[in-house]
This record gives structure tokens, C-alpha cells and sequence, in this order.
């Protein structure tokens, strides 16, 4: 296992970690995954085995089961607090009522206090905003964050599927009030979806946040193993929670790339997805989950798989991101002012 700087922290995270979206069952879950201790447990086991660090779980998943397996496989691995990286989540629904949901001050403090409870520790590594609350002001939202770290509770905070325009928002604005800043970001980003490369790449690279990936094989559509657009036959997990959305042309054209890759390097395709992730260097660690431990050792083998540049070429090929506007007039426009336009400049170093 390698090891990457998370954004502008000291901290070093695997470069791939453990997600828990599939422990716990009830409702949606049980279709999702519906794991219970035993089974979370020897995967969490497996995963430390091979150097995983970082654990990513959410108050929302299973409705606060998977931060309660996640506590009970840590007490039974007798892993020490201090060689294991929690990151949890908070804004979705998480009970009746008007203020059990959102960023408000208290919805983040009440929720705060039950995922520590949940998960038996009494700070956690990296909290993370899940979605955007568009009710409550950011400022309130940071400052709440802001004090959670301040009292120990959380080493670092994060955030999940925001638009770039809004997280800048929020760093400018822990800027501004001198309040603790978004360290990483939470994105969905595969070879078939790419979305992200418009705007939260640049963000990234800019301000020097960390990238984790979620559903890096695109809910399993990548593993090679459903063919053509048709996708998953009747009955498969995909079908009955067909998330996250994808175009099914991109995902056969890079299913049929990465296949010929895997094929070149005798491996599986989905460690040949994961590396091509791994093969970015704005990405900071890729979050893999698994259904059972055959699916998490063929995900964790993908640390030992590098691609060349021929490999990297051929899927990018296959789902290239359109030209959108204004994104195609800034490439077309720049390139005059790149320093190796200008004979004799030399090209400016960033810190």
C-alpha cells in the first residue's frame, strides 16, 4: 500500500480506503449490501492487512448501523484509535422531524455527538459535509465545523458532491473568518464519468485539496462483468438501485478498453479502473467497497498494477469529456500565455 498527503495537511492516507456503504441492511440497504458485524469485521481486517488507513462511513447509511458496525469491528480487531483514520458524514435525513437533517448549527452538533457515540471514539478524523444545504448560510455551516474541531471533536472536515462555485464559497469564506477550511473533497469520478475534470479538478489543483473518489467502478459496471448497453440482467443490485446515473454507451466503450487493458497485464478490469484513478495525481485516495471478501481482495490488488502511457490513452479515448462551454474557449484561448509559448520564459514554479 502507498500512501498520499490528504490536500494541504500532513496527513497520510492510503491510497485506497475502505468504504462501509454496504453494512448494514433494512429497506434500500439490504439491496445495497446488508452486512452484518461478522462479515464487516473480516473485511476490515482484510483491508488493514493490506495497509488501508482510512475508513469511510456515513451517519446516513443503514441510518446509523454502519457507523455501529464499523465501532464493533474496531473493538473486536483491538485496532488502536491512533493507526486508523475515521471519516464519516453529515447532512442527509437522519429521523422525523424539521431540524433532524441539513448544516445547521444544531443538526451538525446533535449529529455530531450521536456518530461519536455510534462509532465508540470520541473524535473523528474527517468530517465531511454529504450534500449542499441550500437553507442555511455556509458561514453558520463552517462556523459549526469550526468549533467541533476546536473542541477535539474532528481533526479535519471535508465535503461531498458540492458544485465547485459553492465549495469555493466556503473556503473563502473559512478564509475570510479565520475559520477551519475544507481539506478534501468527496466526488464521484470513474473513466466512463468525468464530470468533475470541468471545475472540481481545477478546484482542486488550485487550493490544494485532497480528491476521494466514491463508486469508482460506477456501482460495478466497470468490473467487466455485464457486457454491451444493455447493462446488469434482472435481479442484479444494479437494477434494483441503479445509481449512480451513467451514460451506457460510455460505459461499454470503456468496459471494452479496459477489458483489452486488463487482458495486456493479465488482471482483472476493475483493478485496471481503480489504477487508472490512481494513475491522477489530483487523486488522493480511491474509497472501495465490497459485497464479500472475493470482491474486496480483487479491489485492494489494484494498488500493485501500473499502467503505461499507451494503457492511460486508450481508455481516456473511450468517454473523453465533451467541449463544453466555456471550458473549450479557455483551452483555446490559454495557450499563448503557458510559459513554453514564449521562447526564453521561464516557466513559473508553484509552491
Amino acid at each position: 500500500m502507498r500512501y498520499r498527503l490528504l490536500g494541504r495537511t500532513g496527513l497520510y492516507v492510503s491510497e485506497l480506503a475502505l468504504g462501509t456503504m454496504t453494512w448494514g441492511g433494512g429497506g434500500l440497504w439490504d439491496t445495497i449490501g446488508g452486512l452484518e458485524v461478522d462479515e464487516a469485521t473480516r473485511q476490515l481486517s482484510t483491508a488493514l492487512e493490506a495497509g488501508v488507513n482510512l475508513i469511510d462511513t456515513a451517519d446516513y447509511y443503514a441510518t446509523g448501523r454502519s457507523e455501529e458496525i464499523l465501532g464493533e469491528a474496531l473493538r473486536r480487531l483491538a485496532v488502536p484509535r491512533d493507526e486508523i483514520l475515521i471519516a464519516t458524514k453529515v447532512r442527509l435525513r437522519m429521523g422525523p422531524g424539521p431540524n433532524r437533517v441539513g448544516l445547521s448549527r444544531v443538526h451538525i452538533a446533535n449529529a455530531l455527538e450521536a456518530s461519536l457515540r455510534r462509532l465508540g471514539v470520541d473524535h473523528i478524523d474527517l468530517y465531511q459535509t454529504h450534500q449542499i444545504d441550500p437553507l442555511t448560510p455556509i458561514e453558520e455551516t463552517l462556523r459549526a465545523l469550526d468549533d467541533a474541531v476546536r473542541a477535539g471533536k474532528v481533526r479535519y472536515i471535508g465535503f461531498c458532491n458540492l458544485p465547485a462555485w459553492y465549495a469555493m464559497k466556503g473556503l473563502a469564506a473559512s478564509e475570510r473568518l479565520g475559520l477551519a477550511r475544507f481539506e478534501s473533497m468527496q466526488v464521484y469520478y470513474t473513466a466512463a464519468t468525468r464530470d468533475l475534470e470541468y471545475e472540481l479538478v481545477p478546484l482542486a489543483r488550485d487550493q490544494g485539496l485532497g480528491i476521494l473518489v466514491w463508486s469508482p467502478l460506477a456501482g460495478g459496471l466497470l468490473t467487466g462483468k455485464y457486457h454491451g448497453e444493455q447493462g446488469p440482467p434482472e435481479g442484479a443490485r444494479r437494477t434494483r438501485f441503479d445509481f449512480p446515473p451513467v451514460d451506457r454507451a460510455a460505459v461499454a466503450r470503456c468496459v471494452e478498453a479496459i477489458g483489452q487493458v486488463a487482458a495486456r497485464h493479465g488482471t482483472r478490469p476493475a483493478q485496471v479502473a481503480l489504477a487508472w484513478l490512481l494513475a491522477h495525481s489530483e487523486v488522493t485516495s480511491v474509497i472501495v467497497g465490497a459485497r464479500n471478501l472475493d470482491q474486496l481482495r480483487v479491489n485492494l490488488g489494484a494498488v500493485g498494477l501500473t499502467l503505461d502511457r499507451d494503457d492511460l490513452a486508450a481508455i481516456d479515448a473511450a468517454a473523453p469529456p465533451e467541449p463544453l462551454y466555456p471550458h473549450f474557449m479557455v483551452e483555446r484561448t490559454a495557450a499563448d500565455r503557458k510559459p513554453d509559448a514564449v521562447p526564453g520564459l521561464i516557466p513559473l514554479k508553484r509552491s
